[in-house]
């Protein structure tokens, strides 16, 4: 055990002995710093000199360079934070992170900063995913929410219910104008868990009742969702490689021109404009099939930037996430980094919709943007519906069984945690 806490402990003192800071020191300055994946990190490195100048011998600002990884830079964060002694301020937080982290008393609620006039400015998938228990406790530094790509050179317009999508994906496979029909994140892992919500959503269903805390998984419209999943890649509609799929293999499959629809993230768009793209101009965003009457719906996965209640720089801090998550800023990051901009008025705006014609479908996305189970349970839950899902996919079993069990161990982990009545 001490040796584990030492590790812990000495985890961010050595990314910052490795030199991992973004921003020059500064003695005389009230010093700042923020955590965040080192993409994150590496697009803010100019918006963080310009604070840095204009802040000059009052703020002096310096981003903590984690890892890439989303869940090993919440280990990271977690680690410190259990020992009492975090080296940051402010955290950039996945959506999925906060119940969480605000359970655990680690955040302070940034009500006292931020208003209802800050929040009528943010489009409708920025505005979920930063509020526990009546308080709000971060805010967004990014939108993001699930998307459909589809050709434009092999279809008129996009499938809109799941007949559709087996129908057009499985007509270009036979006629051999693609490989594959439909790419998406079948490996067992959160991507999946994401992808699953979305065709839950598009079927009428929920992942959990909020009201009561009680699971939905075992419903009919659950198990047509992951019956549905599954008879994409027993038909041949997707390939079967899809079930070790994640975000990265699918888009290089798609953007080798191998597959006419893929569900993806919205950095994507920006990799499939590229000069090595197969498909750069041929592209389009819509939403995840849904069948007729039900509304679609679009995972929410944005980051946001949460205080640490710890931090004794709290008013500096804030000033610093103001600066972060400003116009100006997002406006740079979004042509810069391709990153999806929060405020709603940025999506009619004209240098923006130069850069990126396709920026009022995602606007239409985001506010069908669909949030995961707000529960500090949520990483086990999410655990146990990835290995059913990619268990059914890969083994044989029915969706029945596969919703049934996912169902009978989530209310398990409800109860044992005295989360449920």
């Amino acid at each position: 055990m001490k040796l584990r806490r030492w590790l812990a402990g000495g985890a961010l003192a050595l990314l910052m002995a490795l030199g991992v800071l973004v921003g020059s020191a500064s003695s005389r300055a009230e010093e700042v710093s923020i955590l965040m994946p080192s993409s994150f990190t590496d697009a803010s490195a100019d918006l963080v000199k310009t604070f840095n100048r204009e802040h000059r011998g009052r703020i002096h600002l310096s981003l903590i360079r984690g890892p890439l990884n989303t869940e090993s830079i919440s280990d990271l964060a977690i680690s410190s934070l259990l020992l009492g002694d975090a080296p940051f301020d402010a955290l950039l937080m996945d959506v999925t992170w906060l119940p969480k982290y605000a359970a655990a008393g680690w955040l302070e609620a940034l009500d006292p900063w931020f208003g209802q006039g800050d929040q009528e400015q943010l489009v409708q998938g920025a505005r979920l995913g930063n509020d526990y228990d009546g308080h709000l406790y971060r805010w967004p530094l990014v939108a993001d929410v699930g998307l459909l790509y589809w050709r434009t050179d092999l279809m008129e317009q996009p499938p809109a219910t799941p007949d559709a999508l087996v129908e057009v994906a499985g007509r270009l496979v036979e006629s051999q104008a693609v490989a594959n029909g439909f790419v998406w994140q079948g490996r067992q892992y959160e991507g999946l868990s994401c992808d699953f919500l979305e065709v839950l959503q598009g079927f009428g269903g929920d992942w959990m009742d909020t009201s009561t805390n009680a699971m939905e998984l075992d419903t009919p419209e659950a198990t047509a969702a992951a019956a549905w999943l599954n008879g994409l890649i027993s038909e041949g509609v997707s390939p079967y490689a899809v079930t070790n799929y994640a975000e990265a293999e699918s888009l290089q499959a798609f953007k080798a021109g191998d597959a006419a629809l893929m569900r993806n993230w919205p950095y994507a768009w920006a990799e499939l404009q590229k000069d090595d793209s197969a498909v750069k101009g041929n592209v389009g965003i819509s939403l995840m099939v849904a069948q007729p009457g039900e509304r679609p719906g679009a995972t929410l996965g944005s980051w946001g930037l949460s205080l640490m209640h710890q931090s004794p720089h709290k008013e500096a801090a804030v000033e610093a996430i103001r600066y972060l998550t400003s116009e100006d800023a997002q406006r740079q990051r979004f042509l810069n980094n391709g990153y999806t901009p929060i405020q709603a008025d940025l999506f009619n705006d004209p240098e923006m919709l130069k850069a990126s014609p396709v920026l009022p479908d995602l606007l239409v996305a985001l506010n069908h943007a669909v949030g995961r189970p707000p529960t500090p349970l949520y990483a086990q839950l999410s655990d146990v519906v990835q290995r059913e899902l990619n268990g059914l996919f890969t083994a044989a079993g029915s969706a029945d069984e596969a919703m049934a069990t996912s169902q009978q161990r989530s209310q398990t982990l409800l109860r044992a945690a005295g989360a449920t009545p």
